[in-house]
């Protein structure tokens, strides 16, 4: 196996990625836009989407991180827009997009109109949310695109199995399918459950770390093989585990949380970033199977499908947010006034991505009856062309779109506000648990040290605060960030004597190492409430 293409894919992915971040395009944009010029680029390999690899080894740990960062709460609060859109929506768009194919596309069985239906029909909201993040979106709108994107895959995936069979002859009812259906629903989310209390239970008992990378690692692939094991949603029991430790990580060593979290930040940026990149390149490949079908007939086709997929999520997305508030008076009076602007965004936000294509790309050659599978190719072409055309039309207009709404984004004096009152009572709890335990004879320190103690917890409390008030007219900073930043000059200081007495020969490597991982720790520590 040759790995030069493979690591040229991933080191060329993450450049861009990192290059991205100084322009105002979406890095995902930007990635699947090089992606389609670098295809046709003399010298690059040529490089093949394949189901069997995104499905069961890209997929999983992707939604293992978007569920970590998510929040349960938060999802449980909005659970209704939700499982609208990542089920309703998906079986919605599934139906409509497959009969437009059908009466559009000569020749084309409606089986195989609902299978294109059911592969592009889930948005993929990497780049929705990524977008929603950057420009400052409210927090509930946010949610739902998050919240739709964990799910939205599951419901998809048993959908397009549901039509592949009746368009191969394996056979299939409304019956089959719905029964299908709430297998894989309640399959999924039982396997989950099943395994989200002994994985958290050794996650908070193990105490090497290595085993306890390793076990964060192979979390998701276990739950999804799991699931899939009993015809299940893999999805979905990914997602619940994730959201169970997620909710719980808080009961993990710090140690552990710390390097989760550095894992976790690189593989899911290497993977997203690969993944989009990927997008683009699949171009040769799709132009190359369109068959019998001439140019013109098929970017008519593709701008019909394109212009459909667009339409019929705004045709579901304004009644599903106002209909229940018009049938229900407690909704009504829960949620509050609605602003019509977010029901446009969580419209127009509807992106599709890898997804869609690795689904596609799984479609077999030859159906039960040793014939060509009707349509492939061409169901193959538009689904690429609906990905390309959401992430450029859709990604590339949201932020001009969010900015001429005049959408409030979230407000960060608020939320400093709240976060200085949280410190405020947690530093005095923290403060009545150490006068508590000061009490006890076995826990006497020397004044010094009680005195450190004493003013970690008070410059804690202060520094939120301090974020509220008046900063250094000279260099901009608070006196607690001015703190900080001595604090890190200081540490960088004690690194160099460090290495210096290494390289004389007065301390060892081992030490050497042992002594840096300290000041690592307080350095992360001060540069994670730099970022706060």
């Amino acid at each position: 196996m040759d790995v030069l293409p493979l690591v040229a894919l991933i080191a060329a992915s993450a450049a861009i990625a990192g290059a991205a971040r100084r322009t105002p395009v979406p890095a995902p944009l930007l990635l699947v836009g090089v992606g389609l010029i670098a295809a046709y680029v003399p010298g690059v390999p040529e490089y093949h989407l394949d189901p069997h690899v995104v499905l069961p080894l890209i997929l999983p740990p992707l939604l293992h991180t978007a569920a970590l960062e998510s929040s349960y709460l938060d999802l449980r609060a909005n659970v209704r827009p939700v499982a609208l859109l990542s089920v309703g929506y998906v079986l919605f768009a599934t139906l409509v997009v497959g009969w437009l194919a059908y009466l559009l596309i000569p020749d084309l069985p409606l089986t195989a109109a609902l299978v294109l239906g059911a592969v592009i029909a889930p948005p993929d909201a990497v780049a929705a949310t990524a977008i929603a993040r950057r420009v400052g979106l409210p927090s509930r709108i946010t949610t739902i695109l998050q919240g739709e994107s964990l799910v939205n895959d599951a419901t998809a995936i048993t959908a397009y199995k549901v039509a592949l069979a009746a368009a191969v002859g394996e056979g299939a009812s409304w019956g089959g399918g719905i029964r299908e259906f709430l297998v894989a629903a309640v399959g999924g989310i039982g396997v989950g459950l099943i395994l989200m209390v002994p994985i958290h239970w050794l996650r908070t008992h193990l105490k090497e770390s290595l085993l306890q990378n390793t076990l964060s690692l192979l979390i998701p692939f276990v739950a999804y093989a799991a699931a899939e094991q009993f015809h299940a949603s893999g999805v979905l029991a990914v997602v619940v585990v994730a959201l169970y430790l997620g909710h719980r990580s808080w009961q993990v060593d710090f140690e552990t949380r710390l390097q989760e979290a550095a894992v976790w930040k690189v593989v899911g940026f290497l993977l997203e970033s690969a993944v989009f990149a990927l997008i683009g390149l699949q171009l040769p490949v799709v132009l190359g199977e369109l068959g019998e079908y001439s140019v013109g007939q098929a970017i008519w086709y593709a701008v019909a499908v394109f212009v459909c997929v667009v339409a019929v999520r705004f045709v579901w997305s304004y009644p599903a947010t106002y209909l229940p508030r018009v049938l229900s008076a407690r909704i009504r009076e829960r949620e509050g006034d609605m602003d019509w602007r977010r029901p446009l965004i969580v419209s127009w936000a509807g992106m599709r991505g890898v997804v869609s294509l690795a689904i596609a790309f799984s479609i077999p050659l030859m159906t039960d009856d040793d014939e060509p599978f009707p349509g492939r190719n061409l169901v193959l072409f538009l689904t690429f062309t609906t990905v390309i055309g959401t992430l450029v039309v859709q990604g590339l207009s949201l932020p001009w779109l969010i900015r001429v709404l005049k959408v409030p984004g979230r407000d960060a004096q608020a939320q400093t506000l709240a976060e200085a009152q949280a410190q405020n009572a947690a530093s005095q709890a923290a403060e009545a648990r150490l006068r508590e335990l000061m009490e006890d004879e076995r826990n006497r320190l020397p004044g010094p040290l009680e005195d450190r103690l004493r003013t970690v917890l008070e410059r804690r409390r202060n520094s939120v605060w301090e974020r509220l008030g008046q900063s250094n007219p000279v260099t901009g900073e608070s006196a607690d960030g001015t703190y900080r930043r001595l604090t890190r000059e200081a540490i960088a200081a004690e690194r160099e004597v460090f290495v210096r007495m290494r390289d004389e020969r007065r301390i060892d490597d081992e030490l050497l190492r042992t002594l840096l991982r300290k000041l690592d720790l307080e350095e992360a520590a001060a540069h994670r409430e730099i970022e706060d």
